[in-house]
This record gives structure tokens, sequence and C-alpha cells, in this order.
């Protein structure tokens, strides 16, 4: 399949297949793929806090798309093929499963909380976690002896979500260090890519400061949701920071009203 000419549909007439806190994805130009749209928009607590902060959506398109070109790069399966635009990504169609997994290396947030760890402690090893995707249920930690048993996810998938979990932390965390930052956790989404008849486990979603816990080495000052989470403010500087470090934006850049802009009927 070419991915690489594909008919741009304003997205006024695009088919709207999904839409979550911060993104929407619409029908894509060929079989198997989907257009995915970052929005302004910033959710906390299952999205008891809202609000729209320009240029947002901007950067974790650009962030995005900049690792997992890079994934892609190194061997690690993903759903990407290529940023359209400012705010939009061409990506393969998968069937997601219903797993947040989060890769701890620092003690914080939850984790914290739950075992009355320090902040800021750097943990024996990095640990994988799994949580069901459900807001209503408030995205409940699970083992894996609910995934099998609820059928979520087969063993054999399992070790494939792991591993990959894994390879993302050892890239994430040496492509962060090299700029300063250090990469206290991330959230990753995997979905099955089918192929014909074969499927495989890829990486989804987005990975950006949205879905990273991102701390600077020096000063330990945060560059991610937890700005926004703790009304601490400066989110756009501190996403434009991680920006201009990966060299994705230079200096100057303000990636605010770019791109086509999501319009709620």
């Amino acid at each position: 399949m070419d991915f690489k000419t594909p008919r741009y549909i304003p997205m006024s007439r695009r088919r709207r297949i999904y839409e979550g806190k911060a993104k929407v994805l619409y029908e894509g130009p060929e079989p198997g793929t989907l257009i995915q749209h970052f929005k302004d928009d910033a959710t906390a607590f299952n999205a008891k806090k809202h609000e729209v902060i320009e240029g947002k959506g901007v950067l974790n398109n650009r962030i995005s798309e900049y690792i997992f070109q890079h994934l892609n790069d190194i061997g690690v399966p993903t759903h990407f093929i290529r940023r359209l635009n400012m705010r939009e990504q061409l990506i393969r169609e998968v069937e997601i499963i219903p797993l947040e997994v989060v890769v701890r290396n620092v003690a914080t947030g939850s984790l914290a909380t739950r075992l009355g760890i320090d902040e800021g402690t750097q943990l024996p090893r990095s640990i994988i976690e799994f949580y069901y995707k459900n807001d209503k249920l408030n995205d409940p930690m699970v083992s894996e002896e609910h995934i099998t048993a609820f059928g979520w996810a087969s063993p054999q998938e399992i070790d494939d979500i792991m591993a990959l979990a894994i390879r993302v932390n050892d890239f994430l965390s040496g492509l962060f260090l090299g700029v300063g930052i250090r990469l206290v956790d991330f959230k990753m989404e995997t979905g099955r890519l089918w192929e014909n008849d074969v499927m495989r486990i890829v990486v989804a979603d987005e990975i950006s400061p949205d879905s990273c816990r991102l701390w600077d080495i020096k000063t330990n000052d945060k560059m991610d949701k937890d700005r926004f989470r703790r009304d601490m403010g400066g989110l756009v500087e501190a996403y434009t920071e991680v920006a201009k470090r990966l060299g994705i934006v230079a200096d100057g850049e303000r990636p605010q009203g770019s791109g086509p802009v999501l319009v709620k009927g």
C-alpha cells in the first residue's frame, strides 16, 4: 500500500470514527488508515478537570511524531505512518488493547502515595504496571491474572507488550537524558495490527508530555502535564521547551493557531 501521497479530505467532510479527551480519529485516505487529530484540550482526573490551552495539540503532535518516527527507525513497531500537518498524523488502524501500560523509573504520583515512597526516589529498577482503560472506573490498576482471565490480552501478548515497554523506556530515557531531561515515567498504549492473517502488537496512541513525566535534570522543574494537574501554570511553555531541546521547534517559534482547528458542531 502506498502511503506517500494520500488524498487530503477537508475535516468537515471526513467521517469521525472516535473522539477522546485529547484527540479525534477520522477515517483515513486508504483502507486500514486513520487520521489522528490533536486537540488543545487539557484534561486530568478522568476529565473532571478540563481546559482548552491553545497550542498544546500542535506541540503534542510534533513531539509524538518525532518520537514515533525514531521508534520506527530503530525497529520498534508502531501505528505511525507520517505527520500530515501541524495537528494531524496518518496512522495505521489497529485494534486497541484496553490497557494503559505505565513504566516507572522514579517514584512519584500514585506510586509514591500508594507505597509511601518519597517523591523523586529512584526505583531499584523500572517497574511496569497495567491499568484497565475505563474512565467510569477511574482506570483501575490490574494484574496479569485479571488481564488473562477477562481476555483483554493473552499471556503471549502480555510478554510482547512488556518487551515493547522496556525497549521504549530504554530509548526514551536515553533520548531525554541527552537533552537534560529525566524520564520519570510514561504511559504507553498498544494495539493489534493485522496484516493479512498475521497479527503483531504495536505501540499506538501518542507519546508526548501529556503521557510522560519529564523533569529537568538540574532543577527538577516539571516539563509535563503535572503542570496542569497541580495548577502550576506554564504548560505550553514547558512543552515548547521540550520541543526546543529535541530540536523540533526553533527558538522564537510559537506553536499556536497552526493547522486545522477542530470546530465543534
